[in-house]
């Protein structure tokens, strides 16, 4: 099991940036790493993963351009950069292990417990 802390959240202007950060407790060199987001009343959504290696990230088209996801495997810490936000990214920020089947049988997700996004006018 791997626990994940998110940091970083808090209230930004409209137009402003903010960079979350994800802590991991144990190594996540093997997972692919995302974020997900969810706005009150709505369901969570993806916003971006990156792999474990190969390939570059994906992008949500709704946050492609502005946010930026990145990983330091040594530091067991994935980040995600986000530019020019709008009152649509106000949510809360969820990061996400996916854990592959050839680690762990069957496969798993490990998730955090969030951090808040406001973006205010």
């Amino acid at each position: 099991q791997v626990q994940l802390v998110e940091s970083g959240g808090g209230l930004v202007q409209v137009g402003g940036s903010l960079r979350l950060s994800c802590t991991a407790s144990g190594s996540i060199a093997s997972f692919t790493m995302a974020w997900y987001r969810q706005a009150p009343g709505k369901q969570r959504e993806w916003v971006a993963n990156i792999p474990s290696s190969g390939g570059g990230p994906d992008y949500a088209d709704s946050v492609k351009g502005r946010f930026t996801i990145a990983r330091d495997n040594d530091k067991m810490m994935v980040f995600l950069q986000m530019n020019s936000l709008t009152h649509e990214d106000t949510a809360v920020y969820f990061c996400n292990a996916i854990v592959p089947p050839w680690l762990v049988a069957g496969g798993t997700t490990y998730w955090g417990q969030g951090t808040q996004v406001t973006v205010s006018s």
